[in-house]
């Protein structure tokens, strides 16, 4: 099973979105605040070539989803 993970941002209500629809469907994820975590924030970045868009979802370390039905919150300043 591949390991998921979702990085968003509590203030963020599409992170919020994707992670009640991971939830609905059973999906075993573990998720990142990439505002209060500067070690997430980096990695987040790091995967998506530098946007900082959240949520954003990683399966077994790639990027398979930014943002939420074409939409997300910009984290992370400049």
């Amino acid at each position: 099973m591949a390991k998921t993970e979702l990085f968003g941002s509590s203030v963020c209500a599409f992170t919020g979105e994707m992670r009640e629809w991971l939830e609905w469907h059973g999906r075993d994820f573990t998720e990142y605040d990439v505002e209060r975590d500067p070690a997430a924030l980096a990695r987040l970045r790091a995967a998506t070539g530098g946007q900082s868009t959240v949520p954003v979802l990683m399966e077994d370390g790639k990027v398979v989803q930014i943002g939420w039905h074409g939409r997300g919150c910009f984290v992370g300043g400049r």
